[in-house]
């Protein structure tokens, strides 16, 4: 007699497994390993203050008597540095630690604020459409027909002019978010707003409107949840642009002050000295930056290929 009892719902965590973006996930290696080393940089960046061996930026753990020590070695005073030390004495591998937090930092919040903005204004002109669609994109349209760095940089100037010079540096990292997500906005906001067009002539939208549900709610309930595919591949791709934007501000020298040095700026400082022959100062903060920077990116390629039905 054949068993016809049905079986167990699986859990939400099997659902997960059995999926198709796990599948197409545990099948690259490169999404395996960009995962692992993105997971690595980010860790040690969050468990900097137990990791690192030394308080770069303290002025009592610098001597400039450890001042350019080699990797592996030893100081005059005796003091061990993984990756050298720079001019001032300070502990590379502990910098880039504590520098990392930094860039990752502004990147994270650049990004969230640029999606949260451009997604608001893309749902909004994907759904009204007419007069509104049009200002919203054309706006979109000039800021995308610029370099977002060249925005960036006006946006930050425009802000250290207006804010007091006590403020400035302490306010320098909220005015750098600022700045770097006012400039990456448009690119949610055309992507929302395509799929909000999309979306809104279904007929679960036209049910939502025929029952009296308000607009707003129909915006966030219904079409939201439907359109965040493609937003979550672009803000891992424009995780990556984010933080090497943060860096190429601060190698300009317009970007964190130098108090809480990003990767940026540690760059900035070791280039001052790659021809003198101190490499590491200059090296290991830029291998630090490209590995971040690429594992980022190919994990948001990996999972806009794993969220294209068509390339199933």
């Amino acid at each position: 007699m054949t068993d016809i009892t049905p079986s167990a719902p699986k859990g939400r965590f099997a659902k997960i497994i059995d999926s198709d973006i796990f599948f197409s996930y545990r099948t690259s290696p490169v999404a395996i390993v960009s995962s692992i080393v993105a997971a690595i940089l980010v860790l040690a960046a969050i468990f900097a203050p137990w990791i690192a061996p030394y308080d770069p930026f303290s002025p009592r753990t610098l001597n400039l008597m450890n001042g350019f020590t080699p990797p592996m070695s030893e100081s005059m005073l005796g003091a061990f540095f993984i990756f050298g030390s720079d001019h001032q004495g300070r502990d590379v591998f502990s910098a880039i630690l504590y520098g990392s937090r930094v860039s990752l930092l502004v990147g994270v919040s650049a990004v969230m604020f640029a999606m949260i903005l451009g997604v608001s204004l893309g749902l909004i002109a994907g759904f009204r459409g007419g007069l509104t669609d049009t200002v919203i994109m054309r706006i979109a349209d000039i800021q995308l027909s610029f370099p977002s760095i060249l925005i960036a940089l006006l946006i930050f100037g425009i802000a250290r002019g207006i804010l007091p010079p006590a403020q400035q540096e302490n306010m320098a990292i909220f005015v750098l978010i600022f700045a770097i997500g006012l400039s990456d906005w448009a690119q949610f906001a055309r992507t929302v707003r395509g799929s909000t067009m999309v979306e809104r002539q279904k007929d679960y939208v036209s049910a939502a409107r025929i029952i009296g549900v308000k607009p707003i709610f129909i915006l966030i309930r219904h079409i939201l949840p439907n359109v965040l595919g493609p937003v979550l591949v672009i803000g891992t791709i424009g995780l990556a642009l984010a933080i090497i934007a943060e860096a190429t501000l601060s190698f300009l020298g317009v970007g964190v002050p130098p108090t809480r040095p990003s990767l940026g700026t540690l760059i900035r400082i070791g280039q001052q000295f790659l021809f003198s022959g101190e490499w590491w100062i200059l090296f290991f903060p830029a291998i630090t930056l490209v590995l971040l920077a690429l594992s980022v990116n190919l994990l948001g390629d990996w999972l806009r290929d794993a969220l294209n039905p068509r390339l199933r």
